[in-house]
């Protein structure tokens, strides 16, 4: 009986450091990996409509590349305290313009290129019917909405270093990979359970001993 207590308080304990060290350590990967939000406006519409659950890989801005979707800290003259989602058009060294007709559509260009934008909302590159000419500094990004007509972004800051963001500013890149982040939650689940499992043996580690400990002395005669 004694060693069967004294092997479940082993178990007990390798479990349950196990078990705490997983979910510890994928946690902290996951925090310092990827971020998350809810989608609570339109200015993405049709790639990310409201409501629509968010997760974003954190990479230093000047990893990002044209055509990835960021999460970005806006400048003050954006009135908005918080964390927005906008499309990256161009990056330091560009030159972003709008807009030119190509067949019956109008189209952003970079560095005099039109540009092929299948996400914008409606086909719509322009919506604001607000031309504009910018050479984005180094270290900086001119970042638009994929609904031109209802985003608040690049084109409304001109006298803000041309509307255009600091890299410095970016939170994360957008993802659309589920799979990696469900193993790293997989893997804390885990965790998890291996400790409420330390935790169970432990218990039963401790009543084998109590039991031990109250069993009934002998008796002090002979007994026939």
């Amino acid at each position: 009986m004694a060693g069967k207590g004294r092997g479940l308080g082993v178990s007990a304990l390798v479990v349950g450091l196990l078990g705490l060290l997983l979910a510890i350590g994928t946690f902290a990967h996951l925090r310092s990996a990827y971020g998350a939000s809810t989608m609570s406006g339109s200015s993405m519409r049709p790639t990310y409509d409201t409501g629509d659950r968010i997760i974003w890989e954190h990479v230093d801005g000047s990893e990002v590349r044209r055509g990835d979707v960021v999460m970005f800290t806006p400048p003050e003259s954006y009135g908005f305290d918080g964390i927005l989602m906008k499309r990256v058009i161009g990056v330091g060294g560009d030159r972003v313009a709008c807009c030119t007709t190509v067949g019956t559509q109008q189209r952003v260009t970079v560095n005099g290129k039109p540009i092929e934008e299948p996400y914008v909302y409606g086909g719509d590159a322009d919506g604001a019917h607000q031309s504009y000419d910018v050479k984005v500094p180094k270290g900086r990004l001119f970042l638009l909405g994929d609904y031109r007509a209802n985003s608040n972004d690049s084109r409304f800051h001109a006298t803000d270093h041309g509307g255009t963001v600091s890299v410095d500013a970016v939170q994360g890149r957008v993802t659309d990979d589920r799979r990696t982040p469900a193993l790293l939650g997989a893997a804390l689940v885990l965790g998890g359970v291996l400790v409420l499992v330390g935790i169970g043996l432990g218990i039963g580690a401790w009543a084998v001993r109590r039991r031990k400990a109250v069993q009934a002395p002998p008796s002090p005669w002979p007994v026939h």
